[in-house]
């Protein structure tokens, strides 16, 4: 619960910034770091729930195949194309990849973070008495 709960705070966070159509350079710095810590943030929220569920994952590209083969996420390539633009992202900055970037938060990777938040949110909701 505390996993899912730092990445509905992130999650949150990114789809306020998604708000803004064209951002400038640091508004879209901003966005991508939101969608960094999301992402860090639902690779271990994944993570956290397969271990409670009987598997043992340790990296990211581990956990969302896992997610993926158990069907808790839905496209892994796109989890691992997010996955890669986040190391990306975190390692460079350039401007002409960010914006390349930015338009796949907002029509590949935000969908995708979406669905495991809602996921989650009725998982949480269904285990409330």
């Amino acid at each position: 619960m505390q996993r899912f709960s730092n990445f509905k705070r992130a999650f949150l966070l990114l789809e306020n910034a998604l708000t803004i159509e064209s951002p400038s350079l640091v508004e879209r710095a901003g966005m991508i770091q939101f969608f960094e810590m999301a992402f860090e943030l639902s690779w271990k929220l994944l993570k956290d729930y397969q271990e409670l569920e009987g598997f043992t994952v340790k990296t990211p590209r581990e956990t969302l195949k896992q997610a993926f083969q158990a069907e808790i996420i839905s496209d892994g390539h796109q989890w691992i194309e997010a996955l890669q633009d986040r190391n990306l992202m975190a390692h460079t900055y350039n401007e002409k990849t960010a914006i390349a970037v930015e338009e796949r938060i907002r029509h590949q990777y935000f969908p995708l973070l979406k669905h495991l938040h809602d996921t989650f949110e009725t998982k949480l909701e269904q285990e409330q008495p």
